[in-house]
């Protein structure tokens, strides 16, 4: 294998004998990862592996709740629409449809668990969000039912003889060889690297908020899947859809966190800095308007009146229903004092969710043999241009399920190879990695954030191009992070430039409108570019996935 700028290819020897083998790897600790492994289990063997401990992951911050068409007068069919509508031309009608019958029996299968959703008159209760026509939104302990669902998964998981647990193990790079991937480079906690063989991998390493200043994700949200897999060789999809969310506190020194969007789901209204409503003025829903409108509403308030936020004001909710709905916001905005049951809550938006990722089937398979990937990680063509709220924990569930059957019925076969290699890289000065990432965030916020040119596109992939600095691969987990992440940026950036139109999250002011013509998915390969209609299914022809 040719080594290209900035890469360091690491020889690797697949003896199961001498180096570690798992018949099923999963890498990641939110939803998708902990629900894969724990379905996993009931075929075989597996290993977990998580950079953290497994409690930390996005899915532990997620707040508004779970979608499914659970609510007496609702249906599949709805909503099917809703995420339709939401994605902008570009959901891949199929994934959707999998994803909004198959939900329903995932999300059943969470009571069976026991997540306690919480209830209303003998049931379920239900919530709604923006671009939701129905109230389907389940939550637990009112808005921490990321934290609740990764609960009692991580319970589970433990408490499982057949799942080896693996924390504050960084999966710097997957293994490969001409039999596809085979495995992860790791690097542990006391900076030494080590292979881990498998037979399956499967990346459910959530997204990659940290490109951003300002983000709802937590620290480890770096993007590594996404760069993993690109380096490997299996395509990404739809990369220029990062989703902003419209309502993030902005209450320094208190730092961002998110204001669910069940907020505006109960009665919770946007002010301008002159104590005026303005969604009204920006689409029909208003408050409740797809989330990149209400984003873009937002942006403008704040570019016309010169201030650093505008308010959410609650005082249509009674203080004991934000204190019982909603008590984890009340009380975090109380701790900085901030009594949300009086004073108008000051926001601004901020990177939230990556609509794009590795592309998969609908087995959760990538471009490369014997990798699977799903989560946030993941682009099966649910989300399109624009995310539904709530339809993300409900994906890392049902795609999960999904590889879980597909490898029950195709069990990896016996390990044979002998010959692998790890592809590092090193595009920076190990020594002023936090300033890098510092730049990369300021960067990515000015030009790939609400509002996007060409121009300034440009300008950001020039700074970012990639630089052969070092002599010999780094093994550090911070520094690996942010080479990750730069390569992610790039590939967002390359997505943008080449979408010359606005469409869902991906707005440039340069080509205001959307157009027609580019009702197409946009899908970035390490050598090329391919360019599909977004209901073609034709891409799994292509090149190495013909006849799997």
């Amino acid at each position: 294998m040719n080594r290209k700028k900035g890469e360091f290819i690491i020889p690797v020897t697949g003896d199961t004998g001498s180096t570690p083998y798992t018949p099923f790897l999963v890498v990641g600790s939110g939803i998708a990862g902990l629900y894969t492994a724990l379905k996993l289990a009931e075929t075989g063997e597996v290993t977990l592996v998580t950079k953290e401990t497994l409690v930390e992951s996005t899915t532990a911050y997620a707040q508004g709740g779970i979608a499914a068409a659970l609510n007496p007068g609702d249906s599949p069919n709805l909503h099917f629409d809703d995420t339709i509508k939401a994605g902008a031309g570009l959901c891949l009608s199929k994934a959707v449809r999998i994803l909004v019958q198959e939900g329903m029996e995932r999300v059943k299968e969470l009571l069976d668990l026991g997540v306690p959703f919480d209830r209303r008159d003998g049931g379920p209760a239900f919530t709604r969000e923006a671009a939701h026509s129905r109230r389907r939104i389940l939550h637990a302990d009112g808005d921490a039912t990321g934290r609740e669902i990764s609960r009692v998964l991580m319970e589970l998981v433990t408490r499982n003889p057949r799942i080896k647990v693996e924390e504050k193990v960084f999966a710097a790079a997957l293994l490969t060889g001409s039999a596809g991937c085979r495995g992860i480079f790791t690097v542990r906690k006391n900076g030494a690297p080590q292979a881990l063989l498998a037979g399956a991998t499967i990346l459910a390493t959530g997204g990659c908020g940290q490109i951003y200043s300002a983000t709802t994700n937590p620290a480890v949200a770096t993007g590594d899947g996404m760069a993993m897999a690109y380096r490997a060789g299996a395509p990404l999809a739809d990369m220029e859809f990062m989703q902003f969310h419209p309502t993030v506190l902005y209450f320094p020194p208190a730092p961002r966190f998110l204001i669910s969007e069940s907020v505006r789901g109960e009665g919770g209204i946007l002010l301008s800095k002159e104590g005026t409503r303005f969604m009204p003025d920006y689409h029909p829903q208003a408050e409740l308007a797809p989330r990149d409108i209400v984003a873009r509403a937002v942006h403008h308030e704040l570019q016309k009146s010169g201030s650093e936020c505008v308010y959410l004001d609650l005082s249509a909710i009674a203080p004991s229903r934000i204190k019982n709905r909603f008590p984890n916001i009340y009380e975090t905005c109380r701790d900085f004092g901030l009594d949300i049951t009086k004073d108008p809550v000051p926001v601004t938006p901020a990177a939230h969710y990556m609509m794009g990722g590795v592309f998969t089937d609908f087995h959760g398979r990538t471009g490369v043999p014997h990798l699977f990937s799903c989560g946030e990680a993941a682009n099966p063509g649910v989300h399109g241009a624009n995310r539904l709220a709530s339809n993300s924990l409900l994906e890392g569930l049902v795609f999960g399920h999904r590889i879980y059957r597909y490898l029950q019925k195709h069990p990896p076969a016996p390990f044979s190879q002998r010959r692998l290699h790890a592809v590092l890289v090193g595009e920076t000065d190990p020594s002023c990695s936090r300033k890098e990432h510092q730049v990369l965030q300021n960067l990515m916020h000015t030009e790939m954030g609400i509002i996007r040119t060409g121009q300034g596109l440009a300008h950001a992939g020039r700074v970012l191009s990639p630089a052969s600095i070092l002599s010999a691969p780094v093994f550090d987990r911070g520094y690996l992070e942010l080479q990750n992440m730069r390569l992610v940026a790039r590939l967002m950036i390359r997505g943008a430039l080449l979408r010359t139109e606005s469409r869902g999250s991906h707005y440039r002011s340069d080509y205001p409108q959307t157009d027609p013509n580019w009702a197409k998915r946009i899908f970035l390969h390490p050598n090329h570019y391919k360019l599909f209609p977004s209901e073609k299914e034709s891409f799994w022809t292509w090149e190495k996935n013909k006849g799997r």
